[in-house]
Parts: C-alpha cells; sequence; structure tokens
C-alpha cells in the first residue's frame, strides 16, 4: 500500500497560501508541483487540474478540497497540501468556502492503489481533529508534520 507520507514533501505543503479563487488556487498548486518536480510543466498540471473540477467539484465540505486528476508524464503518485489565507467558493457540496486543498495527481494508467491514496486522504480529512491540527500549523513544515503523524497513528 503507498502511504501519504512518500508522495508528500514538505516543499509541496505551504501554509498561507493565497487563494483568491478556485482558478488562482489550482494556479498556485501547479506552481508548488512543478518547482519540486520540473518535468511536470505547470501549464499542463493546472489544465488537468481545471478539467477535472469541470466534471464535478472535488470540494468535498467541512472547507476542504481533494483536487485530484490523471497527468500525463506522471510517473508515480504525487500529492500537495495547501492551507489558504483565506477560505476560497469553491462549489462544495455543503457550499462551504474552502481552505484546505489537498492535492492528487496519479499516472494516467491510475490502479486501484491510486483509488486507495484517494480514500485515505478523504478519510484522514473527514476528523474533525485532524483538520483543526492543520489549520493552526504555523509553517509548511508543520503542515506536512500532521500528516505523518497522522499516518504513523500519532
Amino acid at each position: 500500500m503507498i502511504r501519504l507520507e512518500t508522495i508528500l514533501t514538505p516543499g509541496r505543503s505551504q501554509v498561507n497560501a493565497p487563494g483568491g479563487s478556485k482558478k488562482k488556487a489550482l494556479e498556485q498548486i501547479a506552481n508548488l508541483i512543478h518547482r519540486e518536480v520540473p518535468d511536470l510543466a505547470m501549464q499542463d498540471v493546472f489544465e488537468a487540474l481545471v478539467a477535472r473540477e469541470k466534471l464535478g467539484s472535488t470540494g468535498f465540505g467541512n472547507g476542504i478540497a481533494i483536487p485530484h486528476c490523471r497527468l500525463k508524464g506522471c510517473q508515480s503518485p504525487i500529492s500537495a497540501l495547501m492551507h489558504l489565507e483565506a477560505p476560497i467558493d469553491f462549489d462544495a457540496i455543503d457550499g462551504a468556502p474552502v481552505d484546505l486543498l489537498f492535492v492528487l495527481l496519479v499516472p494516467e494508467a491510475a490502479t486501484d492503489a491510486h483509488l486507495e491514496l484517494l480514500r485515505q486522504i478523504a478519510s484522514m480529512l473527514d476528523r474533525k481533529e485532524v483538520r483543526d491540527r492543520l489549520r493552526s500549523a504555523p509553517s509548511s513544515e508543520a503542515l506536512y508534520k500532521v500528516v505523518l503523524d497522522e499516518q504513523n497513528g500519532h
């Protein structure tokens, strides 16, 4: 089983990220990923995420969105995590604005393992104490550490 901390890095975790709009947040994510994985063009990541959102919002409720998509050129799953400085409208199912974005990019030939990752992310973010800890993380390192601790059962 793939574990979340193996596909997320402190460098792809960001606190106080500028939001503004759904489109701007997805642009930020694409930039964040491109900086750490230069092989993935920022524009490709951005367009793939936008195309996925057009099929239906990935806003899960409780201020959370899990933007995810298959991506050409992506060799293995890649994750990013952002806490926005201010919540934005994300067309979430409960209508609440979103301030936590947990992103998952998977190779084009996605498998059950990738669905399992999505399920892991969703069930982790389903717990109020986890969301509270993510929202109160003072730094990008601390944000990453919340996920690490969760994965290790702390």
